[in-house]
């Protein structure tokens, strides 16, 4: 706006009211252009001053928005025409931007690099060797005490995270001194979530550990959210089926395998994939085995019954296809076994055929075993018979001069050991009996008595018959003898009054007749002679 009055120069006035203006900070404020002289130069060397206030005032405005909203911290004041006073404001001002950017631009290159993960920047604390004062040197420690307990904050939480996250060191906690605010914040938050993540990886180690080792009594308990919950939800899930699983198993293998009931099948409720597959594998294994246990029970069962006509004809894989042979073999090889044997049996035992033996080919081991076993036993027992047979044969023949001497044990050593204690003891009774026979019967020894010692039985009653034997024949001869020796010493006062029975008795009563009448025929003789 330019000042002009009616006399063509520049009054007091209008040069107080332009500078009033200026003032004001109103840049649009000119003095004419058109004066002269002194005037002239006035209002131009004023005009210039505005103007250049305006320049001044506008870069600075255009720096002011580029550095301050546009951040464009390299934008400076310029004024080309600027010198002396003018220059050295814009230097000052452009020294003032330079010293209020200088410490952002190292803020920013501080930040950018933690904003990257850079961690080792730091803010110097003076810049062109001359030390930061006041909000500056504030702000630069502030910065690298931000840095400070970022490494610190940082070192800690890495630190956590490897030995919790890496290595396994649950239980671990940040430790971070001298922090606050956002700070104390996420170094709380960090160990709040490894304390619940230690709770929740060992809550979860106890259950998984319980399960690995066979106890599915155990749940995850701890309070979760998210898809820990769903984790927590999914492994109490599987204890449940395991549980469901395990019981199912257990029951059918307790009623297979131990309570022999076979036929059981496993019911799991809700099961889908490998729990699935395995309760249909169980299930398959315990049909299979059912079928496999049916058939060779059937097979077994017969020839536990002697029944060697059955043979295992389920369809069968790997050892039990093997089971199924050599059971199958085995019950080949019972049946040329039971042949053979029946055979030896038969002729050694009911048809007295000694000698005989069983011929089994192709068998080995027990059954080899068996069979040779058989063949000893069958010529063991040819051998003791036949020995028995001669002995027993002998003695039935009055001989008495054999014992059995085959090599024998057990109770046919106990028969041994007694028929040749009977052949002793008939030899001393044979011995005794003629012994007490000649000298009773041949020689007129009477009272003699059979000595047999360790008799029992009828050997002792036998004895005992021979003693009373010869007993009661010596008191009925000595009895006879008496009453004949006193008849013929004329004493027929005596009779035999012995107890006897049979032809004994028809002798005595005999005898006894006969000294009646003898005592009678006396009586009458002398009666005779008396009267004569």
């Amino acid at each position: 706006m330019t000042m002009t009055d009616a006399h063509d120069r520049l009054s007091p006035q209008l040069l107080l009211r332009a500078l009033r203006q200026f003032r004001k900070g109103d840049f649009s404020v000119r003095l004419p252009l058109d004066l002269d002289g002194l005037d002239g130069e006035i209002a131009a060397a004023f005009n210039d001053v505005v103007e250049m206030n305006e320049a001044l005032v506008e870069d600075v405005g255009r720096v002011s928005v580029a550095i301050g909203k546009e951040g464009r911290i390299g934008q400076r004041v310029r004024l080309p025409t600027a010198s002396g006073g003018w220059g050295a404001c814009v230097d000052s001002v452009n020294a003032m931007v330079a010293d209020l950017t200088q410490p952002t631009q190292e803020m920013a290159r501080v930040i950018g690099a933690v904003a990257k993960g850079d961690l080792s920047q730091s803010m110097p604390l003076e810049v062109d060797g001359r030390p930061l004062q006041g909000e500056f040197l504030h702000t630069a420690r502030t910065v690298n005490r931000m840095v400070e307990q970022l490494v610190t904050v940082t070192a800690e939480l890495t630190r956590v995270a490897r030995e919790v996250g890496i290595e396994g060191k649950l239980g671990e906690q940040a430790q971070v001194k001298d922090v606050a605010g956002t700070w104390k914040d996420l170094t709380d938050n960090v160990n709040l979530m490894a304390a619940n993540l230690t709770a929740q990886v060992r809550n979860i180690a106890d259950v998984t550990t319980a399960v690995a080792k066979g106890d599915l009594s155990r749940k995850i308990t701890v309070d979760v959210k998210g898809e820990i919950r769903e984790l927590k939800d999914t492994i109490n899930t599987m204890v449940d089926q395991l549980n469901s699983f395990a019981s199912e198993v257990t029951r059918v293998a307790r009623e297979v395998g131990s309570e022999g009931k076979l036929g059981g099948q496993a019911q799991v409720k809700g099961v889908a994939g490998t729990w699935k597959d395995l309760t249909d594998n169980v299930n398959l294994l315990t049909g299979n085995l059912t079928n496999q246990v049916r058939n060779i029970a059937d097979v077994t069962t017969a020839v536990a019954n002697g029944d060697l006509s059955r043979k295992i004809t389920v369809d069968v894989k790997g050892e039990i296809r093997e089971l199924k042979d050599t059971i199958n073999t085995m019950v080949d090889q019972l049946n040329s076994f039971a042949s053979e044997v029946t055979r030896v049996a038969r002729e050694v035992g009911t048809e007295g055929k000694l000698g005989g033996q069983a011929q089994v080919k192709g068998v080995a081991g027990t059954w080899k075993d068996l069979t040779d076993n058989v063949n000893a036993m069958a010529t063991n027992l040819t051998s003791q018979v036949r020995n028995i047979a001669e002995v027993t044969t002998a003695v039935a023949k009055g001989d008495l001069s054999r014992k059995i001497t085959v090599d024998v044990r057990g109770e046919i050593l106990e028969l041994k050991d007694t028929i040749n204690t009977m052949v002793d003891q008939l030899n001393s009774f044979a011995s005794e009996v003629t012994r007490v026979a000649r000298e009773v019967g041949s020689e007129g020894k009477l009272g003699g008595q059979a000595q047999v010692k360790d008799v029992a039985g009828t050997w002792k009653d036998l004895t005992d018959n021979v003693n009373l034997l010869t007993g009661n024949l010596t008191n009925q001869v000595r009895n006879i003898a008496d009453v004949t020796t006193a008849v013929a010493n004329g004493d027929l006062s005596r009779k035999i009054t012995v107890d006897v029975k049979g032809e004994i008795l028809e002798l005595k009563d005999t005898i006894n007749t006969m000294v009646d009448q003898l005592n009678s025929f006396a009586s009458e003789v002398t009666r005779v002679a008396r009267e004569v």
